[in-house]
């Protein structure tokens, strides 16, 4: 198979879908991987390094798509890659299409095959191919958050961890899933007051026993929310619907109430937000105001670290892209359900029952989709 790896041109993105190490892998099982000349320059990994693997370096991203089988990206593909996708194409990337409406039509009318990184599963209902940068946004996002409480940001001046006779600031982790885990494990390091609210008592236990009394778990209501982020100087959304829309959890109102300075970071901003009044930002304007209340809501907080996130994702994914590329994703997805549940998109077929809910699309069972076209 070729395999084609473009230069990611979202905002501020400067991850790479295959490492040259990745590459070489592909390379070793018989396959030609064509890399977009300066698609690596954001991990440090230059052209000649591709080459050495035994890849070939393209001019431009019109000839990846235009002699390739399979894409491999990070991002989701932005409109001038999605008039290049045909029904000839395996898109294998993050996707996020339950808040992208334009993305999930163009992806439709395109005919291509689009499996998406964050909704295949393990046997365990786990998500491999998420978790690893939900790993690097989850600790990302305190460090962002620290940041912004700073009065140069527009918050309100507090050090997260405090010192020796002053109060640490509070920060409050609205989930407890991986993104959570990662955001609390941080921020308890970092020496803040942390509270984490989910509504699955079997995640609270399981939080109580890692952290101890380091972490006050607090179960989910309307009313134990609003008053945990009424008294946060911090409030991270961690929230996940697989697939689907990010339930928005913090009103305007309860925003409107909160402490001037005060930060949220709104980590599943990808799947829409967690936060009525947040809108995605990018690397280079990360925040705004609401109400005096600064809001981070960068929608890929990885790409900071885009050198560590590269090679965290690789290492999740390319066990998957050998496995299409060795026997081809009908073989793949028809013989294994669980990476089936990655099929979004499938010759003009919604296949993803979050995403054609959400959107207003005819949910086609994956399997049938396949069997179809």
């Amino acid at each position: 198979m070729r395999i084609g790896v473009p230069t990611e041109i979202k905002s501020g993105e400067r991850r790479v879908g295959l490492t040259p190490e990745s590459a070489a892998e592909l390379v070793a099982h018989g396959h030609e991987v064509l890399i977009q000349s300066g698609a690596g320059d954001g991990i440090g990994a230059a052209d000649d390094d591709y080459v050495e693997g035994g890849a070939t370096i393209a001019p431009d991203a019109k000839t990846v798509f235009g002699e390739s089988t399979m894409i491999i990206k990070v991002k989701e593909p932005q409109a001038e890659e999605r008039a290049m996708l045909t029904a000839d194409h395996v898109l294998f990337t993050y996707l996020h299409l339950a808040p992208d409406p334009d993305q999930t039509a163009d992806l439709v009318a395109s005919g291509a095959t689009c499996i998406a990184y964050e909704t295949i599963v393990d046997r365990d209902g786990r998500l491999p191919l998420l978790a690893p940068m939900s790993q690097v946004a989850g600790r990302l996002s305190v460090q962002a958050g620290a940041h912004a409480l700073e009065v140069s940001q527009g918050g309100a001046g507090v050090l997260l961890g405090g010192v020796p006779g002053v109060a640490p600031a509070r920060t409050v982790v609205i989930g407890g899933g991986v993104v959570g885990v990662n955001a609390i494990e941080m921020a308890n390091g970092l020496g803040s007051e942390v509270t984490v609210l989910d509504r699955d008592l079997g995640v609270l236990e399981r939080l109580a026993r890692r952290f101890g009394p380091s972490l006050r778990t607090v179960y989910s209501t309307g009313a134990s929310l609003q008053a945990e982020v009424l008294s946060a100087d911090l409030v991270i959304g961690a929230v996940l619907v697989t697939g689907a829309r990010a339930p928005k959890l913090v009103t305007a109102e309860l925003v409107s109430q909160m402490r001037p300075g005060s930060v949220l970071v709104d980590v599943a901003i990808d799947q829409g937000g967690c936060f009525e009044t947040s809108r995605a930002t990018t690397h280079a304007e990360p925040t705004y105001l609401v109400d005096g209340v600064v809001h981070y809501c960068v929608a890929n907080m990885p790409g900071a670290v885009p050198r560590t996130s590269s090679f965290a994702l690789n290492n999740a994914t390319l066990p998957y892209a050998i496995r299409l590329a060795d026997h081809g994703f009908r073989e793949v997805l028809t013989k294994d359900p669980l990476i089936a549940h990655g099929l979004n998109v499938h010759r003009g077929m919604v296949t993803e029952p979050s995403v054609a809910r959400d959107l207003g699309y005819d949910y086609i069972d994956p399997m049938t989709a396949i069997t179809r076209a």
